[in-house]
């Protein structure tokens, strides 16, 4: 294609190059690229006769470019409409003119949805420049002076004495009368390139005085209201966003506010990837309160540049990670590719190397549990509720059910015993539950496309909840009559009580998910029939629900059952008596629950259970187990079973031969056994729990997705999409049986992901948060000093003969116990901030609970306009120079090092 000479020719203008000249761009360079699509040599020879920020009359730039005023008119208004110049009514006449391409030229070509969609090289081209004028720039600009800048979130610096009024976003809306928003300029390019990261476009950057006067005559933004600015400004904080602003205006002047995210903004992308912060940043950096963190890590999931990290508080006698700051920076040293982030959108941590709270680490949704557990301390349930609801919808019944692998590795458990963390959070809950305002979470957005999830188990269910705080119209379909898979029927009502789960799922119906039961989605509906009634992405959760059979002679016989389906029976109000002995076949957590639900029903007979499994190495807790004995059920360990024994096609008894191991070396499942002792065990029933099995009927017959030989789905790890695209899977669908909390989980994963495949142009990885924690080293911590307060115990409810009731006689803690048991919590972790990589936003202030974070003036950066920038940077290169040879020398002094 033959390169357009004018167009050539007028990118150069606007950087003050002479074409052929050293250092000229040519067809090759973005400046070209973006112009190329929509701009004519004939718009060039008018734009040519332009000027970088004074306005000209049509009638002016006809004269300079010798064509007719009506041509000229047209082209002017050709080129504005493009995004090369602006157009602002002045004294009733229209004028013309150019800005620099960031922010300018580039934001609003980007900002003409309709060219970027024809032309992709638009969107291109600006995240060329991006990077490739971005590397040049490092360390080449002091603090303050950057091409954007960052205005800190106005409540992080209320405190702040020395905050200059051009520091405040408050300021820049009083100072102006006529305001538009638009799509995010940055986030259009990142969606047109199918590289968006979830944070979507629309109505996110807002336009003052000109810059608005130009947006919405263009059609690029609406107009709104001082105070409709002000509340957008308000949502984009709460929903995590941060703010900067064209910072070329001169000091205290701009003519737009972005409300920007990490990972896509290709202004922060200068701090992140390039690691050149003070192009960039505010005066401000974030400083950490050690003794008020709690290591809840909100502000480190909503640090934009992944300068937050979680660490360790609790003292060590090993190294431990305290200082993360940056001090390989481009202030002083030559940055090549080497020193560059470039994966900076995939590669986001957590935690520092040497870990953090282990609480934290090991709960499969990651809750903040130090922070949840301050926040009740404090008596601020509703905010502990809140903070648990980020991650864990059912709090209430997580408090009942949960395996808590928190407690196993709570740092306090080397001390005494572990704190009570399920206690806790089930009085959290219970507040929640006996209070007349329940807590109902804010919907965050507005989405409106329609979801279906299949299975309305804790996975299901739990994926239905996030995506409704997003606005997203959720279907849940249940093949049973009732909601909560196998927590309403797989478990016992003594260990979850209906109506507390009926609760919680009744938030789900109040934030608009809607359930309908009684319809087996592959039966009685297909997803292609719920494609074609507009549903766009599906979430398959259906649980193991099915029992597994061990294949051994008699299990067809009268009074064979699985577990899961005796439990299913019992909780769906089916009158059962057992006659005879019981003998339930398994060692699991489920199996504990089968026999404790088999002493309720039984006539007087003995209930016993036979596992292969030592004591040491049943699945199931040994809390549980404890409750099973104390209700007379006999565990006998080490016994594997033959055969069932029949008489008249009814259970007389079961045969069972002794198991001398169950793993190999490798931890393997191999069992070993001595053929020659058995026993036979009368018993009139038997109940089978030695695992559970996915029952998928009709629902996949046509689809893509494929299964593992276990008949779980494979699936992405991380995205948890099936090789059909518009499937997700999670749940025991997709790691086979697991506990609650770990469905739970991946079903807010799947969220995220279904969020991200329904918008345009978003990548389901990009900008992710792996959510990949590392618990500290619990050998190495120093307990001396600490006291050894006993941990409560919450008492049992008065109920007579509670081994014959389906009643919960658990009881919860007293406020006294509570207020105990939280100040029996180590804190091990903090937040730890590189002081070089943050760039001052303030958004980590925003979410912390506990006034632990604040912003603290590091430096005095005042912005100029381009016109007196020049002299600034050279002054600022030259310094670096010195800098750099000054380093270099006491290196050669020292050997080499720095």
């Amino acid at each position: 294609m033959a390169v357009k000479k004018k167009v050539l020719e007028f990118a150069n203008k606007v950087s003050n190059k002479k074409p052929g000249s050293k250092g000229a761009f040519t067809e090759r360079d973005p400046e070209y690229k973006i112009l190329e699509p929509v701009v004519t040599d004939e718009m060039a020879e008018v734009a040519l006769c332009l000027d970088f920020r004074v306005p000209k009359s049509a009638e002016e730039v006809s004269k300079l470019c010798g064509k007719p005023l009506e041509l000229t008119t047209r082209l002017l208004m050709e080129l504005a409409d493009a995004g090369v110049c602006f157009v602002n009514k002045k004294e009733g006449v229209d004028k013309f003119w150019y800005d620099t391409w960031v922010s300018g030229i580039m934001e609003m070509m980007t900002n003409n949805l309709a060219n970027v969609r024809k032309y992709p090289q638009i969107a291109e081209a600006f995240e060329e420049y991006g990077r490739v004028r971005g590397a040049k720039t490092a360390g080449m600009l002091p603090v303050g002076v950057g091409l954007m800048r960052v205005i800190p979130i106005e409540s992080a610096i209320d405190g702040e004495s020395r905050r200059a009024s051009y520091e405040e976003v408050s300021k820049y809306l009083n100072d102006n009368t006529v305001f538009s928003v638009s799509d995010c300029a940055c986030r259009t390019v990142r969606e047109a390139m199918g590289e968006g990261c979830g944070h979507l476009k629309e109505d996110m950057c807002i336009q003052m005085g000109h810059a608005a006067e130009y947006y919405i005559r263009t059609g690029r933004g609406r107009a709104i209201t001082r105070e409709e600015a002000f509340e957008i400004i308000r949502r984009a904080e709460e929903n995590g966003l941060m703010h900067q602003i064209p910072n070329l205006d001169g000091s205290g002047k701009t003519h737009a506010i972005c409300n920007c995210c990490g990972c896509s903004c290709l202004s922060l992308r200068t701090a992140e990837m390039f690691l050149n912060v003070d192009m960039v940043r505010s005066n401000y950096v974030a400083q950490v309160d050690k003794d008020k963190c709690v290591a809840c890590g909100e502000c480190v999931e909503h640090c934009p540049v992944n300068a937050a990290r979680l660490g360790q508080k609790i003292c060590s006698a090993k190294p431990v990670v305290k200082d993360i700051t940056t001090t390989v920076t481009p202030r002083d040293t030559e940055w090549t590719p080497d020193k560059w982030n470039a994966e900076y959108r995939y590669n986001r941590k957590n935690v520092v190397d040497t870990g953090t709270s282990p609480c934290k680490t090991e709960c499969p949704a990651h809750i903040g549990i130090q922070g949840y557990i301050k926040l009740a301390a404090q008596g601020r349930y509703t905010e502990a509720l809140e903070l648990i609801k980020k991650n864990n919808p059912f709090p209430a019944v997580c408090g009942r059910i949960c395996p808590h692998g928190c407690e196993s590795a709570c740092t306090r458990g080397d001390i005494d015993e572990p704190v009570a963390i399920d206690d806790i959070k089930k009085f959290i809950a219970e507040q929640d539950l006996n209070s007349e305002h329940r807590y109902i979470p804010k919907i965050r957005h507005n989405y409106g496309k329609k979801i279906a999830v299949i299975g309305a188990g804790p996975s299901g269910l739990s994926c239905a909840y996030y995506l409704a705080l997003d606005g997203y119209k959720v279907t849940v379909f249940e093949k049973q009559q009732k909601p909560g898979g196998m927590l309403m029927l797989g478990i016992p009502a003594f260990r979850l009580e209906k109506d507390v789960l009926e609760a919680e799922i009744d938030i789900l119906r109040k934030i608009g998910v809607e359930i309908r039961t009684g319809i087996e989605a592959g039966k009685d509906i297909t997803l292609d029939e719920l494609r074609s009634q507009g549903y766009e992405a599906f979430y398959l959760a259906v649980g193991a629900q099915a029992g597994r059979r061990i294949g051994m002679p008699g299990e067809d016989a009268k009074g064979v059952d699985t577990g899961v389906n005796f439990l299913r029976r019992i909780n769906l109000g089916e009158e059962l008596r057992l006659s005879g002995g019981v003998v339930v076949i398994g060692g699991g957590n489920v199996a504990i629950d089968v026999a404790r639900a088999a002493v309720r029903v039984s006539d007087g007979g003995s209930v016993s259970m036979y596992c292969l499994e030592s004591r040491e190495e049943m699945p199931a807790l040994d809390e549980e187990i404890a409750e099973a004995e104390e209700e007379a059920v006999s565990i006998q360990n080490g016994w594997g079973p033959v055969r069932i024994i029949t008489e008249d096609g009814k259970v007389k008894g079961v045969e069972f031969k002794r198991c001398l191991s169950v793993y190999d070396e490798q931890k393997r499942f191999a069992p070993v056994y001595d053929e020659k002792e058995t026993i036979i065990v009368p018993a009139g029933n038997v109940l089978l729990s030695v695992g559970q099995t996915i029952e998928w009927g009709e629902l996949l017959r046509g689809s893509a997705v494929e299964l593992n030989p276990n008949k779980t789905v494979r699936a992405d790890p991380v995205t948890l999409q099936t090789a059909q695209p518009d499937i997700f899977v999670g749940g025991d669908a997709n790691t086979g049986p697991k506990f609650a909390i770990d469905a739970i989980a991946q079903g807010k994963e799947a969220a995220i992901s279904i969020h991200r495949f329904v918008q345009p142009g978003q990548s389901l990885l990009i900008g992710r948060d792996r959510r990949e924690y590392k618990a500290l080293d619990k050998s190495g911590v120093l307990f001396e000093g600490y006291d050894r307060a006993e941990r409560q115990r919450p008492s049992k409810k008065s109920m007579p003969e509670a081994h014959k009731q389906f009643k919960d006689e658990r009881g919860c803690f007293t406020e006294e116990q509570l207020k105990k048991e939280t100040e029996r919590c180590l804190g091990c972790g903090a937040t730890i901030v590189d002081q070089y990589l943050c760039v001052g936003c303030g958004q980590c202030t925003t979410k912390c609970r506990f006034d632990a974070i604040r912003l603290e003036r590091r430096y005095d950066g005042e912005g100029v306009s381009y016109e007196k920038l020049k002299p600034v940077v050279i002054k600022h290169v030259l310094k670096r120079k010195v800098k750099m040879a000054t380093k270099k020398i006491r290196q050669s002094l020292s050997g080499g090092r720095a």
